[in-house]
């Protein structure tokens, strides 16, 4: 659980963006955008071999392939 506490002067407006931070720093809202709706989990199953064939072209771009 994140909490966050005054620090001195520090004003509600200040708090609050820290907190907000904290939450996209620990992927909380990341969480919640994805949870907010249903994905069936053929679309999931889609989503991350997507994400696994962008990782793998970027990485044969920037010469990071298999071949070490």
């Amino acid at each position: 659980m994140i909490k966050v506490r005054p620090r001195g002067n520090e004003s509600i407006h200040q708090m609050l963006k820290r907190f907000k931070r904290l939450c996209q720093r620990e992927g909380l809202t990341r969480d919640i955008k994805r949870h907010s709706y249903y994905e069936k989990p053929s679309e999931r199953k889609r989503r991350q071999t997507r994400k696994m064939m962008r990782k793998v072209e970027r990485d044969e771009i920037e010469g990071n392939g298999s071949h070490r």
